[in-house]
């Protein structure tokens, strides 16, 4: 299976064992293309391929562009679909369109910038990749240079059409509090949505392999768990075990954390008691307020797969449009 969502890994390892190794990514895009600004596909010297930008419309020729990058270390900007016979002839919709940038790593892109990249990466640090298509000059930015760009996952061109902006965000988790039957539907909505889900309840009756098959599930209380997972803007947190005694270390947890969503379920009464609780803890209105509660968007939800629709559109909403 090609991994996709760790390009800028393989293309270093490729690199680093003397394949060569070139990063090629989607910078532009119009009309009906298939993949995404900022995907990426790793291409080695012998001809190994990870990732698509395409979705396989112009691979072929991508491919044949990168093996020569790695030969003559030059990168190049490939456009693709200018016109629509060009579009058909490359596999792309009528009328779609995409640019793509190509870099030999090592000879264009510095093995010690993209290792840094890597390694933000795997520390679950937001990390920006800027190159000058002018000047071929690369540099790495933090989440602060372009908050816009980090919170919506979104690469691409300035309005300078040359500085080219790539973002490597971390993955997005969930954490589900309570592995009750609304659980049991979110879970896959949430991995489906791009999260990487984990299940905490100490109750053994409902922390249980079969009911989440292939899933990290933690039998503890979250007070026990969230320290060494820690809470970050990545992450959405969702209690669902109805026991104060469960949910409120969480809701405290999170509430401490720049996690951009908290859902609790529970009526209107029973949010209120538990306003009452984290106002004695000391916690204030504007950091209760932060709380989604009775969580889920307000579509009329009955059944348990029902909410996690409301829940999984809720915490969508949070994070492309908070």
């Amino acid at each position: 299976m090609d991994r996709f969502d760790d390009i800028p890994e393989v293309a270093l390892d490729w690199h680093r064992a003397g394949k060569g190794a070139v990063l090629a990514t989607v910078v532009q895009t119009w009309g009906s293309a298939p993949r995404p600004v900022g995907s990426q596909l790793a291409v080695s010297g012998t001809g190994e391929i990870q990732g698509s930008v395409s979705g396989g419309c112009v691979e072929g020729a991508v491919i044949t562009e990168a093996l020569e990058a790695v030969e003559d270390g030059e990168s190049r900007l490939l456009t693709f679909g200018v016109s629509d016979d060009e579009a058909f002839a490359v596999g792309l919709a009528c009328g779609g369109k995409i640019r793509v940038l190509v870099e030999p790593v090592g000879k264009a892109v510095p093995e010690a910038l993209l290792a840094d990249v890597v390694e933000k990466r795997a520390a679950r640090v937001p990390v920006g990749y800027v190159v000058n298509t002018d000047s071929w000059e690369r540099r790495l930015v933090g989440a602060g240079d372009f908050p816009d760009r980090f919170r919506g996952d979104r690469s691409g061109f300035e309005d300078d059409v040359v500085t080219f902006v790539g973002i490597h965000n971390p993955p997005l988790r969930m954490i589900i509090v309570g592995a009750v039957h609304i659980a049991q539907a979110l879970v896959p909505m949430a991995r489906l949505a791009g999260y990487d889900p984990l299940i905490i309840d100490p109750r053994g009756a409902f922390a249980q392999d079969h009911r989440f098959p292939g899933e990290d599930i933690r039998e503890d209380y979250p007070d026990e768990v969230l320290p060494d997972v820690g809470l970050d803007a990545r992450t959405a947190v969702v209690t669902l075990s109805h026991d104060p005694k469960i949910d409120d270390p969480a809701i405290e947890a999170a509430l401490a954390s720049e996690c951009f969503y908290l859902g609790s379920l529970g009526s209107t009464r029973t949010h209120a008691k538990r306003v009452e609780r984290l106002t004695g803890r000391g916690f204030t209105e504007a950091q209760i307020g932060r709380i989604h509660a009775p969580v889920g968007l307000d579509i009329g939800s009955r059944s348990p797969a029902e909410i996690a629709v409301s829940v999984m559109a809720q915490v969508t909403q949070a994070l492309r449009q908070g």
